[in-house]
């Protein structure tokens, strides 16, 4: 092979791969696309069917590969107010009793055409697993209903913004939403955030997985003003609704402790006591210089009982200040009382 052509089969390789890696993803994506045009149109016809559930649950029952009549044990299936499936409902407000069409968009043709191709029949909105339309057009099937204060903040939060669908976090055809549970609910986060999940089994952790802890105790996971979605306007804030007594005000203060919880501790867990970043006297030093302080190294006759004071063993800084959040003693001026 000449230069110019090895150069040349060099040069055109990792285009070629990145391709045949994307092959699949290309694929999916034009036909997602597809369906998201055809579906849009449905909606924009609404043509509707007039049997309702009637006409779905002649093909989707409970030996459908995917059962549906678990959503008559949870809200969106019973006959309350504003429920798809409610009854003498006013006609001219949304859901107005569609039923499953509320949210699948209106029916069309797809139960009028008898097909051994079942790809071949007229599509309607899927979620989930079988999302079969982009995540703007799923979420606003739930937005048409679940559109109060709680969501204010959706578009444009971190969930949003990162093509999440609500039923990717959110089951409706089942008696009860596992993201509900507490004792489940984690489990549900954890398939994004697996990198949480991981911290919780470290030896200080919030109890998460012991479902003492959920996720939405500290997040709103539909959206606030900040990117991690917490639930109170600051990281301290979320804090103090269960550590109220860290709050203050105190006499004196701890700078750090005043400004951000998480200059020191890890919110989910780590392999320090406390949640701690470090253990001391290295988590205190990063601010603290050790020059001239008595917790610097000491030798084999220095430490008890050779005549040290045990307050320097392991080095730990709260050995002496124990009040490192702050202090309301007249004489806690170095935090040590």
């Amino acid at each position: 092979m000449r230069a110019n052509e090895y150069i040349a089969a060099m040069t055109l390789w990792p285009v070629l791969l990145a391709i045949v890696l994307s092959y699949p993803h290309m694929v999916q994506g034009a036909s997602t696309d597809d369906h998201h045009d055809t579906l849009t149109k449905k909606l924009q016809t609404g043509n509707y069917s007039r049997r309702g559930a009637d006409e779905c649950l002649g093909c989707h029952d409970e030996t459908f590969a995917f059962p549906t009549e678990k959503i008559f044990h949870n809200a969106h299936g019973q006959s309350i107010p504003h429920s798809p499936f409610a009854q003498n409902s006013d006609p001219k407000e949304f859901p107005a009793g569609l039923q499953c069409e509320a949210c699948h968009g209106p029916a069309g043709d797809h139960s009028k055409q008898v097909l051994v191709d079942e790809a071949a029949r007229q599509p309607m909105i899927n979620f989930g697993e079988r999302a079969n339309a982009g995540a703007d057009l799923q979420n606003s099937m739930c937005l048409n209903c679940h559109n109060s204060e709680n969501r204010i903040h959706w578009l444009g939060s971190t969930h949003e913004t990162s093509d999440l669908a609500c039923a990717d976090c959110h089951q409706l055809h089942s008696a009860e939403d596992p993201v509900k549970k507490p004792e489940s609910q984690a489990q549900t986060c954890n398939k994004c955030h697996n990198n949480v999940a991981a911290d919780t089994f470290k030896h200080s952790a919030h109890p998460i997985k012991e479902g003492q802890l959920t996720c939405d105790d500290c997040h709103r996971v539909h959206g606030t003003g900040d990117d991690k979605l917490l639930s109170e306007i600051s990281l301290n804030d979320t804090c103090y609704t269960c550590h109220a007594e860290k709050r203050g005000p105190f006499l004196y203060e701890h700078a750090p402790v005043q400004e951000d919880c998480s200059i020191c501790h890890l919110p989910h867990g780590s392999n320090q006591p406390y949640l701690l970043i470090r253990r001391p006297p290295q988590l205190c030093q990063g601010c603290h210089s050790a020059a001239g302080h008595r917790n610097l190294p000491q030798l084999a006759d220095q430490i008890p009982p050779g005549g040290a004071s045990e307050y320097l063993l392991a080095q730990g800084c709260t050995n002496c200040h124990a009040e490192v959040h702050g202090s309301n003693h007249p004489s806690g001026d170095k935090l040590r009382r």
